[in-house]
């Protein structure tokens, strides 16, 4: 993500000081970083620095010295003597297999074809790479004729193999049930495979290629491959930056590959997914989920504005942006000129009110890079807003009789500038409000407006709201995201059993007191599954889903193992009612998963309708990255609050009337019987076997 540039250009070596002995160079930790960054940087791994600082497996703290390995001891140029190779002769160099090493490896560091070093060690084909064996480097004058009094490979007289160039989202069992062999033998012909399936790497695999016009496979018998073209095109990638709280079950949800291939193209996740990190992934995907990535949209610096004076359009719809933040990456006017709508001939007003706190930037001597790196909140709020100027761009398109005004909140949890935009009338003729970002603000808009009949949207707030008759909670709450998917169950007619673990006694209260006739399946005396009970709850003439909340591992693997044997005889489906990340371990056999048919409930969803990916493409294009969660939401809020306001009816009406649906969020609001309004747009979500998100009908 090339806005990180100039985050990172401010990094640099604090100490470096190299013992002569050790081969170690001492490092101070600048603030915000991490140990995948400072392995990057170095060009070893964090599997290296751990070795040396074992204490820096639970995280490391500014000003802290770490041991980093040099780059003499990690130097890709071949040593005549070293502590892991020796001289060999006829010029040849004996190299003993390290941890970690794969043929790959060897092959790149000494300039040698994979076939050469082979011949040169005959065992590597049957019994693959080891540790601590001693591999034999032909010398640069080496060639196949030179192995030919030596032992002859079984590749080479009568075996045929089959070279097969591994793609994107293939896996080791997709592989060997195209080649109708198993992974034990994939793995034992090809030892590098064994940790992780490195995208473009040429397996060797016995057999007979498929016949299919686009087999990536080459076919040898003995002499030299006869390549097949392929008409799968190249992958592309991006950068993405590991946000807190992701795991490898988010992270696979995302980019729609296997933990398997995310490692593969990543082996620093070998130490597990931490929070910075930065991944290789298939470019063109968005997240699912709610709440991602928190990243500034703002490429290099932001440089506050004074708020434009306030006065009538000049210009038959015009838009009036007041108060607003701009920056070299959107360089926005004072007016954007919108024109009238045929057949609408009232102007509505809409003000954004987003949290930028000017006065705070403006007082803050902290560089505005290290600013962005450290305040969440901000990285949210631009991120939010860099959405909601794409919906103005596209009421600008429409030609929507719209006027926005956007002012700068100025809120922290306890305060806000309402008062003061109140005490100037900047919000008592307004159509309808959106923001701001903090439930108690929100409602203290709400109430301030309240005599005026002005609608007041809360665009990010999770909380209960309290009951104002003009306020509108868009993310439904946690209890209406359960009902639904409960609701969808029963409107299926399916059985439903609950596997609970005793932790989970919110949850447990939660079935109980609202969802009457689910059964729960029994635990033993030391908390684990009753395997043969929950058997005995499914029933073989209806679909059962069972919902299980667990974070214990033995748990989830019986719960499972249980469902897919109980498959051969009745209908089931797995169920959870939030991200669960015991089911992003390697324990957890991801293929089970997509044969029970993982359903969740979800605020946001996945779509590749035309529309969806306009968006994408045009904020792609303005933005130089891709939309995360928050920059969509500030997009489908802030489009679909205009959208109501020129449907010749008034905000209330129309919520009363209408569900919309926008780039990632659903709007399908409902009268609280308290008082207010709250969104119950909610998304269904299970795998399917093609491996793709789906929403449920």
């Amino acid at each position: 993500m090339k806005y990180y540039s100039t985050l990172l250009s401010i990094v640099f070596f604090t100490t470096s000081f190299a013992f002569s002995q050790e081969k170690v160079v001492k490092y101070t930790v600048s603030s915000g970083e991490t140990v995948n960054e400072i392995a990057v940087k170095f060009k070893v791994t964090p599997y290296d620095i751990y070795q040396l600082n074992p204490d820096a497996r639970n995280g490391v703290k500014p000003n802290t010295v770490l041991l980093i390995p040099s780059l003499a001891s990690k130097s890709s140029v071949p040593k005549p003597v070293a502590a892991s190779q020796k001289k060999g002769t006829a010029g040849d160099v004996i190299h003993k297999v390290l941890p970690k090493e794969t043929l790959f490896g060897i092959e790149k560091k000494y300039g040698i074809s994979d076939e050469a070093l082979k011949a040169a060690n005959p065992f590597l084909v049957s019994d693959g790479l080891q540790i601590g064996q001693s591999l034999v480097i032909p010398s640069k004058g080496w060639s196949s004729k030179n192995g030919a009094t030596g032992s002859k490979t079984k590749s080479s007289s009568s075996e045929k193999y089959v070279f097969h160039d591994v793609v994107a989202k293939e896996t080791k069992y997709s592989i060997a049930k195209q080649y109708k062999t198993t992974i034990e033998d994939l793995e034992r012909r090809n030892p590098e495979i064994v940790s992780n399936l490195p995208i473009g790497y040429r397996l060797t695999i016995k057999g007979t290629a498929p016949k299919t016009d686009a087999s990536t496979a080459v076919a040898v018998a003995g002499g030299e491959p006869k390549k097949v073209e392929s008409t799968k095109t190249n992958a592309t990638y991006m950068e993405y930056q590991v946000k807190p709280k992701e795991t490898f079950y988010s992270l696979t949800r995302i980019f729609h590959i296997t933990q398997e291939e995310l490692v593969s193209l990543n082996p620093t996740l070998s130490e597990g997914v931490k929070e910075g990190m930065v991944l290789k992934v298939p470019s063109g995907y968005l997240a699912p989920a709610p709440i991602i990535a928190q990243q500034p949209v703002q490429k290099e610096t932001i440089t506050p504005i004074e708020s434009v004076e306030e006065k009538p359009a000049d210009k038959p719809g015009t838009i009036k942006i007041v108060g607003t933040v701009k920056s070299d990456n959107a360089n926005l006017p004072e007016m954007v000129e919108l024109k009238k709508k045929k057949g609408q001939n009232e102007r509505k007003k809409i003000v954004l009110l987003m949290p930028f706190n000017l006065a705070k930037i403006q007082s803050d001597t902290t560089n505005i890079s290290e600013r962005l790196k450290k305040d969440k909140f901000l990285n949210m709020t631009l991120d939010f807003y860099s959405g909601a100027l794409m919906a103005i761009d596209s009421a600008k398109a429409l030609k929507l009789p719209i006027d926005v005004s956007i002012y700068d909140s100025q809120e922290t949890k306890n305060s806000s500038n309402v008062s003061s935009l109140m005490a100037q009338n900047k919000l008592q003729d307004a159509d309808a409000i959106v923001g701001p970002f903090y439930q108690s603000n929100a409602e203290a808009i709400a109430n301030s407006v309240r005599l005026y009949n002005v609608p007041v949207i809360s665009p990010l707030s999770k909380d209960s709201a309290n009951p104002i008759d003009n306020l509108y909670q868009t993310i439904p709450t946690n209890d209406v995201v359960r009902n639904t998917v409960f609701d969808y169950m029963r409107a299926k007619n399916g059985n439903i059993v609950a596997v609970v673990d005793k932790k989970k006694e919110s949850v447990i209260s939660y079935i109980k007191e609202n969802q009457k006739g689910v059964v729960f399946a029994s635990l033993t005396e030391t908390g684990g599954l009753d395997v043969a009970n929950l058997k005995s709850l499914l029933l073989p003439n209806r679909m059962n889903y069972v919902v299980m909340e667990t974070a214990n591992t033995a748990m989830v693997k019986a719960t499972i193992k249980a469902l897919v044997d109980s498959q051969k005889t009745c209908q089931v489906q797995l169920v959870i009612l939030e991200p669960n990340s015991t089911l992003d371990t390697d324990e957890i056999n991801f293929e089970n998963l997509i044969k029970l048919k993982l359903m969740y409930p979800s605020v946001s969803r996945e779509s590749d309708e035309q529309p969806v990916l306009i968006f994408e493409k045009e904020y792609r294009l303005k933005n130089k990255v891709n939309p995360n969660s928050y920059a969509t939401r500030g997009f489908d809020v802030t489009f679909d609050t205009m959208m109501r306001l020129v449907q010749g009816k008034t905000y209330q009406e129309t919520a009363d009337l209408m569900t919309t649906e926008q780039v990632d969020n659903r709007f399908q609001y409902y009268r609280k019987e308290d008082g207010g309004h709250a969104n119950k747009g909610v998304y269904i979500l299970y795998y399917d076997t093609d491996l793709t998100l789906k929403v449920a009908n």
